[in-house]
C-alpha cells in the first residue's frame, strides 16, 4: 500500500510539473500569437490607411479631372452661346436694315401711286380740254364747209354734186393734216408723262433681279468614239436602228458626218431622252434590239423623274408650291425646249420675277403676278401634241386644275391673241419682252438673222411714199425716208403707225421693233 500511495504521488507530482510546464509554454504561445495578431492589426491598419489615402487621392483627382472637364464643356457651351449671341445681333441688325429698306420703298412705291394719281387726273383734265377743242374744230369745219359750198355753187355755177365731191376733197385733205397734227400732239404729250415712270418701273425691275441670261440648248448629236460604231447602231439588215426609232420614237440619222450621228424629233424630251439611250448603249458596248428596249425603257423612266425634278425645282425657286402635280410635270418638261436659243423654263422664271418686281412697283399682288408670269409660256410643252398657238393651249390646260382668271387670261393673251381683262397680262407681256429682249437672251441663226431684216426693209420699202428705209440695231429698228413731196409731217405719223402693223402682223421677232419715220425737205437756189 506504501508503495502504491508513492506510486500515486510520484505519478501525481509528474502530472502537476508536466501541467506546469504545459501551462507555461501556453503562455509563451499565447503571448507569441498576441503579438503576431497585434502586428497584423497593425500591418492591416497600416495597409488601410494607405489604401484609404490612395482611394481619397484618386477620388480626388477624379473629382478635378471632372471639374476641369465640366469647366472646359461649359466654356466652349459659353463661346457657343456668345457666338449664337453674335449671330442673333448681327440678323436682328440685317432685318433692322431691311425693315428701314423696305420702309424707305414702300414709301417710294406711295409718292409713285401719288404722283401716279396726279398725272392721271391731269391727263382727264386735258383729254376733256381736247374733246372741247375737237368740238369745235368740227363745228367750225362744219360752217366752213357750208360757206365753202355756197361760194363754189355761186362763183363756179357747178351743179350742187360736184361742188359737193369737190368740197369733200379739200376738207380730207385738211382734216387729214389737221388729224396728223392732233395724233402727232396727244402721243407726244403721252410719251412725256408716260416716259419716266415706265422707264423708272422698268429699271427698277431690272435692277431687283438679275437672272442666267441663256441656257445650252438640248442638243441633237451623239458624239461617237469611233466611226466603225455606227455599222452596230445599224445592226445586221437595219434591225438594230429599226428597234431603236421603235422603242423611242425618233429618227437617227447616219451619214457621213464624222464622230457623230443625229437623232432627230419634234418632241424635245423625246428627243433628249432618246439620245441619252445611245449614249448609254455606245458606252455599254451591247448593242442589239432587247438591250436596246431594256435601255429604252430606263432612260424613260429616268427623263419623267428628271423632269417632275426640273418642275419641283423651279416650282420651289418661285415660291410655288401649292401647284397641281400635272402643272409641275409640264412646266419640268420646258427644261428641254428652247426659243431662240433661250432655254424656256429659265425664261419662266425670269419672267416670274420680274412680273412680281413690276406688280410691286404698281402696287398690284406681287404673288399673282409671279404666278402668271411664271406659267405664260407652259402651252409650249405640249404645242407639238396639241394643234393650235401655245398660249390658248397653256390656257386650256392650266383652266382644268383651276388656276384663276387673271393666271387664264395671262397666258392667253400674253401675245396680243386676247383682249387684256386684268392689269397682269399687260405686265406678262412687258416682262417677257424684258426677257427675251435682253442682250444675249436668245440667238438665231445667221440665215434666219439676215432674212428678218431683209423682210423688214421690204414691208417699209413697198409703203406709198417711202423712198429708202433700213433696219439698223441688229434689227430692233427700222429707220425710213420718205418722199418729202409725196408726204407731210402730219402725214409721217400714218406711215409709222402701218409699218409698225404691218411688221407685227407679218414677221416673227422677239421683243419690240422701233419704227422711226424722217422726212426732209431741202430748198436750193442760186444768186447770180
Amino acid at each position: 500500500m506504501t508503495e502504491v500511495f508513492a506510486a500515486l504521488a510520484g505519478l501525481a507530482v509528474g502530472v502537476g510539473l508536466t501541467f506546469v510546464f504545459l501551462k507555461m509554454a501556453g503562455g509563451q504561445a499565447l503571448r507569441a500569437a498576441r503579438a503576431e495578431a497585434d502586428a497584423i492589426v497593425s500591418k492591416a491598419k497600416s495597409e488601410g490607411e494607405t489604401v484609404a489615402k490612395q482611394v481619397e487621392l484618386d477620388a480626388r483627382n477624379a473629382q478635378a479631372e471632372r471639374r476641369e472637364a465640366l469647366e472646359k464643356e461649359l466654356s466652349k457651351e459659353r463661346d457657343e452661346i456668345d457666338e449664337q449671341r453674335r449671330a442673333v445681333a448681327k440678323r436682328e441688325d440685317t432685318f433692322e436694315r431691311k425693315l428701314d429698306m423696305l420702309a424707305m420703298k414702300e414709301k417710294t412705291a406711295s409718292e409713285a401711286v401719288e404722283q401716279a394719281k396726279r398725272e392721271q387726273q391731269e391727263i382727264a383734265g386735258k383729254r376733256e380740254e381736247l374733246d372741247g377743242l375737237i368740238a369745235k374744230r368740227k363745228q367750225a369745219l362744219e360752217d366752213f364747209e357750208e360757206e365753202k359750198r355756197q361760194e363754189l355753187s355761186r362763183i363756179a355755177h357747178l351743179p350742187e354734186e360736184e361742188a359737193k365731191r369737190q368740197m369733200l376733197e379739200i376738207l380730207e385733205s385738211q382734216c387729214r393734216q389737221e388729224s396728223g397734227k392732233l395724233i402727232q400732239k396727244i402721243r407726244t404729250e403721252a410719251e412725256e408723262e408716260a416716259r419716266d415712270e415706265s422707264l423708272k418701273i422698268t429699271l427698277a425691275a431690272l435692277q431687283r433681279y438679275a437672272g442666267e441670261h441663256t441656257a445650252v440648248s438640248v442638243t441633237n448629236s451623239v458624239p461617237l468614239p469611233s466611226d466603225e460604231l455606227k455599222g452596230r447602231i445599224i445592226g445586221r439588215e437595219g434591225r438594230n436602228i429599226r428597234a431603236f426609232e421603235t422603242a423611242t420614237g425618233v429618227d437617227v440619222v447616219v451619214d457621213d458626218t464624222p464622230g457623230s450621228v443625229t437623232v432627230s424629233c419634234f418632241d424635245p424630251v423625246r428627243r433628249a431622252m432618246a439620245a441619252e439611250a445611245l449614249r448609254t448603249l455606245l458606252e455599254d458596248g451591247r448593242i442589239h434590239p432587247a438591250r436596246i428596249e431594256e435601255v429604252a425603257e430606263e432612260s424613260k423612266a429616268e427623263f419623267e423623274k428628271r423632269v417632275q425634278k426640273f418642275g419641283k425645282d423651279a416650282a420651289l425657286e418661285v415660291h410655288l408650291n401649292d401647284l397641281h402635280p400635272r402643272i409641275v410635270e409640264m412646266m419640268g418638261r420646258l427644261q428641254y425646249r428652247t426659243s431662240y436659243g433661250q432655254n424656256i423654263l429659265r425664261h419662266s422664271v425670269e419672267v416670274a420675277f420680274l412680273c412680281q418686281v413690276i406688280a410691286d412697283e404698281l402696287g398690284l399682288d406681287g404673288a399673282l403676278a409671279r404666278r402668271c408670269g411664271y406659267l405664260h409660256d407652259i402651252g409650249k410643252a405640249m404645242d407639238h401634241e396639241i394643234e393650235g398657238g401655245h398660249p390658248a393651249i397653256g390656257a386650256d390646260f392650266v383652266k382644268k386644275f383651276g388656276e384663276g382668271k387673271a393666271v387664264l387670261n395671262a397666258v392667253a393673251g400674253h401675245h396680243n391673241d386676247i383682249p387684256s381683262t386684268t392689269p397682269y397680262t399687260p405686265i406678262v407681256m412687258a416682262a417677257d419682252a424684258i426677257s427675251g429682249a435682253r442682250p444675249g437672251a436668245r440667238r438665231e441663226t445667221l440665215e434666219k438673222y439676215i432674212k428678218r431684216l431683209n423682210q423688214l426693209e421690204e414691208i417699209a420699202g413697198h409703203m406709198k411714199g417711202v423712198r429708202e428705209a433700213f433696219a439698223i440695231q441688229a434689227g430692233r429698228e427700222v429707220r425710213v425716208i420718205v418722199d418729202p413731196d409725196a408726204v407731210g409731217d402730219a402725214e409721217c405719223e400714218y406711215v409709222a403707225r402701218d409699218i409698225a402693223k404691218k411688221v407685227s402682223e407679218e414677221v416673227t421677232f422677239p421683243g419690240e421693233i422701233k419704227v422711226t419715220v424722217l422726212r426732209e425737205m431741202r430748198t436750193v437756189d442760186y444768186a447770180r
